[in-house]
């Protein structure tokens, strides 16, 4: 649901707290770097529905799909506490108003559901980066074996499309989204609580039925 008025101006509030504090950080790099250019299309004013390719349309138009299967999978593996533990990260009707995340540094780490040969795997934290590429938002995440980076969509508020590739082991950067069909993501970005995101990646190509991205910001203590 969304906030009432009062709870908006306090949210705005907040927001430009947390705005300013990643202001204060855009010179100092997270582990692996300030990342470079995201990979994407860039093409802002068009939209994201005319960069994705069909098979990925199709993959975001079934997220409530494959949402309802990794979480049952994983509880038919044994895996209903940790679920429950998660909170809004794996509630799939979570989602609140104010789907942008500020720019600046985020710690992030990873939830895969529905895997063949786990059904709840989490894994980091890693770092992860929020950028303003001017018309749109990029986003990387800088550490870790799989490194999906590209670009985030306007997409009524509520939430945010995600177009991009993944970089895999030493490679510096992903290719650009639709070069190799294999390392193409897509997802939808929501805000789940206060300074607190996930990115949601429907069916990723021949690993899982659904991976979950969440992201909050880091902020140096002191």
């Amino acid at each position: 649901m969304d906030m009432a008025p009062l709870g908006q101006n306090r949210m705005n509030g907040r927001l430009a707290g947390v705005c300013a504090a990643l202001a204060l950080l855009a010179g100092c790099q997270a582990a692996g770097g300030r990342p470079g250019p995201a990979a994407a299309a860039r093409s802002a004013p068009a939209g994201w529905r005319n960069v994705l390719r069909p098979d990925d349309a199709a993959r975001l138009e079934s997220v409530s799909e494959a949402w309802a299967e990794a979480l049952a999978a994983a509880r038919r593996a044994g895996f209903s506490r940790r679920i429950v533990a998660a909170g809004a990260l794996l509630a799939p009707e979570a989602a609140l108003g104010w789907a942008a995340p500020p720019p600046g540094p985020y710690r992030c780490r990873v939830t895969r559901l529905g895997a063949p040969r786990r059904a709840y795997a989490a894994s980091g934290p890693y770092f992860c980066h929020v950028a303003d590429e001017g018309a749109l938002l990029s986003l990387t995440r800088q550490t870790g074996a799989e490194r999906p980076g590209g670009y985030l969509w306007d997409d009524g508020g509520r939430r945010m499309v995600f177009t991009g590739s993944t970089a895999l082991g030493g490679e510096r950067a992903p290719p650009a989204y639709g070069a190799r069909a294999e390392r193409d993501v897509v997802g939808i970005l929501e805000r789940v609580g206060p300074f607190r995101y996930r990115l949601v990646m429907p069916r990723p190509r021949g690993v899982a039925t659904l991976d979950v991205l969440e992201l909050v910001p880091a902020i140096p203590a002191g």
